[in-house]
C-alpha cells in the first residue's frame, strides 16, 4: 500500500490464511492510516504449499476519512435493492451499470441501505420483456433457489462479483453496508416459521445466523458484536447505521401500545439517542434500511414503520416518536434520514406543522433505489409525522426491470467550507433528476 498510484515505496501487510472456513475470504485491519488521503494498494494471494507462487495481483485506491479537524469537503452515494426480483446479471444489456455511474462520482465511500442481496430471489436464465426483448441472467447454483444453507447464503455475494462494474466500484470505494430482509427472506422477523414451500429449512432464526456468516465474510461489516454503529468522517459527518432486523418484532397491524416492542430494541434505541447528543458533527446521517413514512405493507400486516393511520404515534412509530422528541429536547441539530427498500426514489420533508406529534424537530429523508432490481412504487405516507412528498420518480407499473429504467442512487456533497449539504437524486446513468441544498444548521 502507498500513497503512489505506482506503489513506490509502498508498505507490504500480510493478511490471513483464506481456507474454506470462511468461504476463503478473509479481512486485513488497517490502522495508522493518514488522513484525508487517497491510497493506493496491489493485492495478491500466496499458496501455502510453495513459496513465492503468487495469485495475479488486483489493484484499487480508496480514500480515508478526514481528520477531526479537517475541514474537507465529503461525496458519498447511496441505493439498495441489487439483483432483486429476478433481474440479476444480464451482460447484453450491460450488466450492473449503476456502479459505472456511482463510481464517475468519485465517492469517498458508499452507503449500502440493504438488500444487498437478494437470497430469496432465483433466477432463471432468461425473461421476455413487455416489448419483446430477452433478459439473460448470468444464473450459478446458488442463485437458482432459495438460499438455505451456508454455501447458498454465500453464493449470492459471490454472484454480485461477477459483474465487472461492480468489481471496479468496489476495487475504488470504501463500503458502510446494512442488512435488511432479502439478505434472509422477505420480510423477515427473529423467530418467524415459514409456509413457504419452496423452504426446507423453514426456521428463520436459523436462515438467518447462516446469512449473518455469509454477510460478515463477504463485506466488510462488523464480526461479532451489533451491526448498529456511529462512523464518523471528520467534523462534517456522522453516519448512524442501524439494525432494524436483529431485533424486529413480528409484523402485525403494527398499531400497538407497548413501548417495549418496535424495530431497534431498547438498547439500540438508547444507543442512538445518546449518541446523536454526544455527537458534534455538522450533520447527522441515521441509515435507516426501512423509511419512516411509507406505508410498507406484508399481505395485511405491517412491515416497517409506519401503518397508514395519520393519528398519533402507534406500533412502531412509537420508538421514532422517543429518537426524535429526546434529540429535539436536547438540542440536536442536522439531522438527516436515508434509507431504500422501497424501489423508488423520492424526497420527504417532515414538519411538526403537519404532523399528528409537535415533538419534533423538522428534518428530511431521502429515498433511493432500486441499484439493480425491478421498480415499484409509489407508496403511501403516514401522516403521523408530518411528511410532504417534495420529489417522486416512480414507475408506472410493478416490476418494471433495470432495462426499462427508474433505477437509483442519491449522492450527497457536503462543502467543506459552508457545510451545506447537497443532495442528489440520480437515475442509472447519473444524470441528476432532482437536486437540493441544506444549509449548515445555524447558517
Amino acid at each position: 500500500m502507498s500513497r503512489r498510484p505506482d506503489l513506490r515505496g509502498a508498505r507490504l501487510l500480510r493478511g490471513p490464511v483464506l481456507d474454506p472456513s470462511a468461504d476463503l475470504t478473509g479481512r486485513v485491519r488497517l490502522r495508522g492510516l493518514p488522513c484525508g488521503e487517497r491510497l493506493h494498494y496491489r493485492v495478491s494471494v500466496e499458496s501455502l504449499d510453495r513459496h513465492g507462487v503468487r495469485s495475479e495481483p488486483l489493484v484499487g485506491s480508496f480514500a480515508t476519512a478526514p481528520g477531526a479537524h479537517g475541514r474537507r469537503g465529503v461525496r458519498f452515494v447511496w441505493t439498495g435493492d441489487i439483483a432483486g426480483q429476478g433481474w440479476g446479471i444480464a451482460p447484453d444489456f450491460g450488466g450492473m451499470r449503476i456502479f459505472q455511474a456511482m463510481r464517475a462520482v468519485r465517492p469517498d465511500f458508499f452507503l449500502c441501505s440493504g438488500d444487498t442481496v437478494y437470497a430469496d430471489g432465483p433466477l432463471a436464465e432468461t425473461v421476455t420483456l413487455p416489448d419483446g426483448r430477452i433478459w439473460r441472467n448470468l444464473v450459478t447454483p446458488e442463485k437458482s433457489k432459495v438460499a438455505e444453507t451456508l454455501a447458498e447464503y454465500r453464493g449470492q455475494f459471490a454472484y454480485n462479483l461477477l459483474d465487472e462494474h461492480l468489481r471496479a466500484f468496489v476495487a475504488e470505494v470504501p463500503q458502510v453496508n446494512q442488512w435488511d430482509d432479502h439478505e434472509v427472506t422477505n420480510n423477515w422477523y427473529p423467530g418467524e416459521v415459514l409456509t413457504d414451500a419452496r423452504y426446507t429449512e423453514q426456521r428463520v432464526d436459523v436462515l438467518a445466523a447462516r446469512a449473518r456468516q455469509a454477510f460478515g465474510e463477504w463485506l466488510p461489516v462488523p464480526a461479532g458484536g451489533p451491526l448498529y454503529r456511529k462512523l464518523s468522517y471528520g467534523p462534517l459527518l456522522d453516519v448512524f447505521v442501524l439494525d432494524m432486523r436483529t431485533y424486529k418484532d413480528p409484523n402485525d397491524g403494527n398499531t400497538y401500545a407497548d413501548p417495549k416492542r418496535g424495530l431497534l430494541g431498547r438498547e439500540q434505541r438508547d444507543w442512538l439517542v445518546q449518541e446523536l447528543k454526544r455527537s458534534r458533527a455538522t450533520w447527522k446521517v441515521i441509515a435507516n434500511d426501512l423509511p419512516i413514512g411509507l406505508v410498507v405493507p406484508d399481505g395485511s400486516a405491517q412491515e416497517g414503520v409506519a401503518q397508514g393511520d395519520p393519528g398519533a404515534p402507534a406500533g412502531r412509530e412509537l420508538e421514532f416518536a422517543e429518537v426524535l422528541g429526546a434529540a429535539h429536547r436536547a438540542g440536536v441539530t442536522g439531522i438527516v434520514f436515508l434509507t431504500a427498500d422501497v424501489h423508488y426514489t423520492a424526497a420527504h420533508h417532515y414538519d411538526p406543522a403537519r404532523a399528528a406529534v409537535a415533538d419534533f424537530t423538522p428534518f428530511w429523508e431521502f429515498v433511493s433505489g432500486p441499484a439493480h432490481a425491478g421498480a415499484f412504487g409509489p407508496n403511501a405516507l403516514d401522516g403521523t409525522f408530518g411528511p410532504k412528498a417534495v420529489y417522486v420518480n416512480a414507475p408506472p407499473r410493478a416490476n418494471m426491470s433495470p432495462a426499462e429504467g427508474f433505477q437509483h442512487f442519491g449522492e450527497v456533497a457536503i462543502d467543506g467550507e459552508s457545510g451545506a449539504f447537497t443532495v442528489h437524486l440520480r437515475d442509472r446513468d447519473g444524470v441528476s433528476l432532482w437536486t437540493t441544498t441544506l444549509p449548515a444548521p445555524g447558517r
